[in-house]
């Protein structure tokens, strides 16, 4: 051995590599899927929380409408096979791992979604259907007691060339707040009742498929004073779904809007644990 030089002969311990998020890696894709009765506004806190945070973020129409049944009111819901088409159209779209976030109905659309798409890591629920194969989001939501929506509908039929006629749901402008988003402003809930977008009742009513929570680990966020979905059912989907829950005390069918917050750090729960 040279004079001067030191052998260390202390073992050394290895540590892990570092994460993606660690070492700065791109984050995966947000996809944020509305529900019926509002349109992708409603993600807008949600959106900008995540953005901030470094994670790029697509909340797309829920879907725009096929050209047989285009109309000047919008983009209204027509079909859970074609709005879960579409769902995974951008999802494939997309290069890089995707968590695939629904609210309400769009629970229901990523539950379809994300199935066949490799690129989908999580799905994370927001006062939200998952349904299981053959279910439908009129008969879930009727499981339990507590919802208010029946009484709230509004139907409205509209022709469809070389069709039987369709059927439009509305929640009655009158009773939105209440049922709907009792934990905002009424002024702005008045904005949101006259904006809305109608469900389809014909996609409302349509069964499931295989879903996707059967291969993909999932979130849930449950408001309980959800007056659309009775927490109840939500707790029941959760927990067959073997969801990662967590309840958020006083909320509405809109947490995504009155208690953002809490949905962001549950989309980030999913994106740590997937990483």
């Amino acid at each position: 051995m040279r004079p001067g030089r030191r052998t260390d002969r202390r073992r050394r311990t290895l540590l892990p590599a570092p994460s993606s998020s660690e070492k700065g890696a791109p984050k995966p894709t947000v996809v944020l899927v509305h529900g019926a009765f509002a349109d992708a506004s409603g993600w807008n806190a949600t959106v900008t929380s995540l953005q901030d945070a470094g994670f790029p973020v697509i909340a797309p129409a829920n879907p725009p409408p096929s050209p047989d049944s285009r109309s000047t009111r919008g983009d209204p819901h027509r079909d859970l096979a074609g709005d879960s088409a579409y769902v995974s159209s951008v999802v494939a779209s997309i290069a890089g791992p995707v968590i695939l976030v629904g609210h309400s109905y769009g629970g229901e659309v990523v539950t379809n979604a994300a199935r066949g798409r490799a690129n989908v890591k999580a799905l994370v629920y927001v006062a939200a259907f998952a349904p299981d194969q053959g279910e439908t989001a009129l008969a879930l939501a009727d499981k339990f007691p507590g919802s208010k929506l029946p009484t709230a509908l509004l139907v409205r039929t509209y022709p469809q060339p070389g069709a039987p006629d369709g059927h439009d749901g509305y929640v009655d402008p009158a009773k939105f707040h209440d049922v709907f988003a009792q934990d905002l402003p009424r002024r702005t809930t008045q904005v949101m009742a006259a904006t809305q977008r109608p469900g389809s009742l014909e996609g409302l009513s349509q069964g499931s498929g295989v879903p996707a929570w059967k291969s993909l680990p999932s979130w849930y966020v449950i408001p309980t004073a959800d007056n659309v979905i009775p927490p109840a059912v939500q707790h029941f989907m959760a927990e067959r779904a073997g969801s990662r829950t967590v309840e958020v005390k006083g909320a509405s069918h809109v947490v995504m809007m009155s208690r953002p917050d809490t949905v962001v750090r549950q989309i980030k729960a999913a994106y740590r644990a997937t990483d």
